[in-house]
């Protein structure tokens, strides 16, 4: 049959179209000027970039899409692509997500990057089966303790409402006598305020974007853990991308991972000085508290290896070793 003008012309026209630009949405639960999400937004511009505007990501920044608790749900039901979450809000479903926020086992950038490098397999394969792909992981800066007053001893803590943001910290304060609250960061100048907490374990990024001065007077720089905020995407989703849209998302992914890493070294410096510029004072741990911490910290680990599952355990094994 010989093909109309019409339909060799459509023909024509459907070989030399361009594809269609793909659209992703990608919620995160912390705002604009924090260093994780800085970094995202550079992420996506490097994945529209290297596929000509082939993938475009729309970061959805302080939970604006869905609160934080509902993202890793959303990606894995597919009502979002890709997202990011603090990894160890997941420690409930196995403690392998969780070991970075361990109090005391991996304390510097370099421990951490050990940790992480160790804990990644894990949490890929665990991440696989719920139909989820990891992209990248970020640590916050090492995590430090705002109080009203110095605190010289862990029985200086007994009694405050303390803040929490996941199953380590709850089990963190309550160890140290302590009342545990769960808020999220968005939230944590309205909770002082409120007095619904009056101390909290958290990195200095935190403590000065929530301009932490308003209510608290001391900064102890105890240096406790560097817990990661990870992004995945969902693997259908991803497995859908040609190939080499597939390579421009991980190359960018890896380039995130590295850029955030060193992003949040200089983000512990930087934010600690904008801390006492405002007035907070920073101290040292006396050795009374870091005895104090250190001790609860070693009594965690041993909670946490009498429940870990065999995948978590080989994390710490390999750590370890």
């Amino acid at each position: 049959m010989k093909m109309t003008f019409a339909a060799a012309f459509a023909a024509g026209l459907a070989v030399s179209a361009p594809a269609i630009a793909q659209e992703w949405n990608m919620p995160t639960p912390y705002g604009d000027t924090t260093f994780h999400t800085i970094n995202i937004q550079q992420f996506a511009a490097d994945v529209a970039g290297a596929t000509d505007g082939g993938l475009n990501i729309t970061v959805h920044s302080a939970g604006s899409l869905f609160p934080h608790a509902e993202i890793k749900n959303a990606i894995r039901s597919r009502q979002v692509p890709l997202g990011e979450f603090f990894l160890s809000r997941l420690a409930n479903d196995d403690l392998a997500y969780g070991i970075d926020s361990q109090p005391f086992l991996a304390t510097s950038y370099e421990d951490g990057a050990k940790l992480w490098a160790a804990q990644r397999p894990v949490v890929e394969a665990l991440l696989a089966e719920e139909g989820l792909k990891v992209l990248f992981a970020v640590p916050w800066p090492a995590q430090g303790l705002y109080t009203n007053g110095e605190i010289k001893t862990v029985d200086d803590l007994s009694g405050l409402r303390f803040r929490a943001y996941n199953a380590a910290l709850e089990e963190f304060a309550t160890l140290a006598g302590a009342a545990p609250v769960q808020v999220e960061a968005s939230d944590i100048a309205q909770a002082f305020a409120t007095g619904q907490v009056e101390a909290m374990i958290t990195s200095p990024s935190t403590g000065a974007n929530s301009k932490a001065w308003d209510f608290v007077t001391h900064y102890t720089q105890i240096d406790a853990w560097l817990p990661k905020n990870i992004v995945v995407v969902n693997a259908r989703e991803f497995d859908a991308l040609s190939d080499d849209v597939q390579a421009a998302v991980l190359e960018a992914a890896a380039a995130a991972e590295t850029r955030g890493w060193e992003m949040s070294m200089a983000e512990a410096a930087a934010k600690t000085q904008i801390m006492k510029d405002n007035g907070i004072i920073v101290v040292a741990p006396s050795p009374e508290l870091v005895e104090g911490l250190q001790a609860i910290g070693a009594t965690m680990l041993e909670n946490w290896k009498a429940n870990a599952s065999e995948e978590a355990l080989s994390i710490l094994t390999a750590y370890q070793n």
